[in-house]
């Protein structure tokens, strides 16, 4: 008897791994200056507004397209562990860091679960990146379920930004 698992479409994970050490990967993905660098999509840039980098505390960002329209974000940071592991709750959000609503899909879920976990083997840098919807309702889990190609769009071009700026260094 053969069994199949359902993909957990409440869950988005994506990985890639750089050759780069763990602690500049880790730096990457917590200093603000460096992630200015890279952390946006393709076609997009991104800037940092404010960064409170603690449990607790608040990353508050703009991206914005080539066309010029900027789409606000923020994360508040739950867990620290560096160079190995970082959770935090993603949102958008307006200029002044209030949560909103994802401009473009009111079913998007308002908080996204975001955790990387850094693996190190021999040199390199394997970074796995999970979402997972927070408190959000049925209407927001099957929009969200239904976005992962998407997701892995916007992520992938973010990683292909991170893996150029770690070449520079």
């Amino acid at each position: 008897m053969s069994t199949t698992t359902e993909p957990n479409l409440q869950e988005f994970v994506i990985d890639r791994t750089f050759d780069a050490p763990r602690d500049l990967v880790w730096k990457s993905l917590t200093e603000p200056d460096r992630m200015q660098q890279w952390f946006a999509p393709k076609g997009c840039t991104s800037r940092a507004v404010k960064m409170d980098f603690q449990p607790g505390g608040i990353y508050h960002y703009c991206m914005t397209t080539a066309d010029g329209h900027e789409m606000w974000g923020k994360a508040t940071y739950r867990e620290i562990v560096a160079p190995e592991r970082l959770v935090y709750i993603n949102s958008f959000s307006n200029a002044e860091g209030g949560t909103t609503r994802h401009p473009m899909s009111k079913t998007w879920p308002l908080e996204m679960l975001t955790t990387y976990v850094l693996v190190d083997y021999k040199g390199k840098t394997t970074l796995i990146i999970k979402w997972t919807p927070l408190n959000a309702t049925e209407e927001e889990k099957q929009t969200f379920a239904t976005s992962h190609d998407g997701m892995r769009q916007g992520w992938t071009g973010s990683l292909d930004h991170l893996e150029a700026y770690l070449k520079t260094l």
